[in-house]
């Protein structure tokens, strides 16, 4: 299983293409991938189409995914606001990939029915964040496909909507979202930070209303977070105070919970009642935890799964990796740059490695799939054992 990783900075666009395209061709050596994907900073986004015909006229690859983003990600860089092009290309024999080109018109999604072999494949899907509701998308395949997992981002090269560009094989599209499912002999990781740490202690909602926690413990749920702040220590307070974020369990038969067994939203706002809006729905018997973000409980989270996720499988054979994370991160959060790649090249190796910064990032959390903010969503390729 070759992978490939190429990056250009260069301004002029054609320069940037013959760059990135001259390196997989030597890389390739006369062979082809089966799938190429391409990020562009949109200082090249008109170019992309151009740039997927070429791949697959010379016989680079056999399939394109594409999108533009805000700051690019490749090799051991973060192109932040900078012109940028990174394309990521892998070889993966005895594996089936069907692209797919999924809409969302009249409450309906078109382009994508489960299979099969649904429930054991992988989803890289890349949308366009202002006409694809990829939380309703994400919420549907769930029934749909139990065990398919969803990795992938947000296009934010550009903040109206239709000025984004996905590319699928040879297509343009400025809406909805493109995507490859992948099925077959090889092993793919997900490793999910949402770079926030937990406080306090975990506690029952006992009473809700919509994205509104109006009790915990039968208590006001604004009483007890008073508690909470209370004893914690003045740089804790300080992070509070600068936004708070609260944990919803996934797996509630759990015995106990740790890193990674919550999802992260942001809690809003209080009302006069004592209650807490957050940015999710709740209901009541779901178990919850408040939790912190800043550079160090970012930092100290993503080492710490990725830690994890290398321990588990010493033997494994990692060949390359894509990574997605928030627009809010890199330099908006962390001090030294290129901090979410170095870090993964740290722990996991120099694999090839490509990927942007979202406008949302998609990953799965306790077995479910869900688009998430301030996080980093990274996907491993591996060689399958025998």
């Amino acid at each position: 299983m070759k992978c490939i990783s190429a990056l250009s900075t260069l301004t002029p666009t054609d320069s940037a293409q013959a760059e990135v395209l001259s390196r997989l061709a030597e890389d390739l050596d006369d062979q082809t991938a089966d799938l190429v994907v391409v990020f562009a900073s949109s200082h090249h986004a008109e170019a992309l189409g151009s740039i997927a015909a070429h791949l697959r006229e010379r016989g680079l690859s056999r399939h394109v995914l594409a999108c533009t983003g805000e700051s690019i990600i490749g090799e051991d860089q973060e192109i932040e606001g900078r012109p940028a092009l990174s394309l990521w290309a892998i070889q993966l024999p005895g594996v089936t990939l069907t692209p797919r080109r999924i809409t969302f018109a009249d409450s309906t999604f078109s382009g994508w029915q489960p299979t099969e072999s649904s429930s054991t494949s992988t989803l890289i899907l890349l949308g366009d964040p202002f006409t694809f509701p990829t939380d309703q998308f994400l919420k549907q395949i769930s029934e749909a496909a139990v065990g398919l997992r969803v990795v992938g981002g947000m296009a934010s090269a550009s903040q109206s909507p239709g000025e984004n560009r996905l590319i699928l094989d040879s297509e343009i599209f400025d809406s909805g979202a493109v995507a490859i499912e992948i099925n077959g002999p090889v092993a793919i990781r997900t490793v999910v930070s949402q770079g926030c740490r937990p406080i306090g202690h975990s506690m029952i909602v006992t009473r809700s209303d919509r994205n509104i926690i109006r009790e915990l413990g039968r208590r006001p749920a604004l009483e007890v977070l008073r508690e909470v702040f209370e004893v914690l220590d003045e740089d804790d307070q300080q992070r509070v105070q600068q936004g708070l974020h609260i944990g919803r369990v996934i797996n509630e038969y759990q015995e106990s919970f740790h890193r990674g067994d919550f999802l992260v939203r942001n809690v809003i706002g209080a009302d006069d009642s004592g209650g807490l809006a957050i940015t999710d729905a709740i209901r009541v018997g779901q178990t919850v935890q408040f939790h912190v973000r800043d550079a160090r409980s970012a930092d100290e989270d993503l080492r710490t799964l990725l830690k994890n996720e290398r321990l588990a499988r010493p033997r494994a054979s990692l060949n390359g990796a894509l990574l997605f994370t928030c627009n809010g991160r890199g330099a908006r959060l962390f001090d030294a740059p290129n901090h979410d790649v170095a870090t993964v090249h740290e722990i996991m190796g120099p694999v090839p490695l490509a990927g942007f910064f979202a406008m949302g990032e998609i990953g799965p959390i306790g077995g479910q799939n869900f688009v998430h903010g301030f996080t980093a969503s990274i996907v491993l390729f591996e060689t399958p054992e025998a």
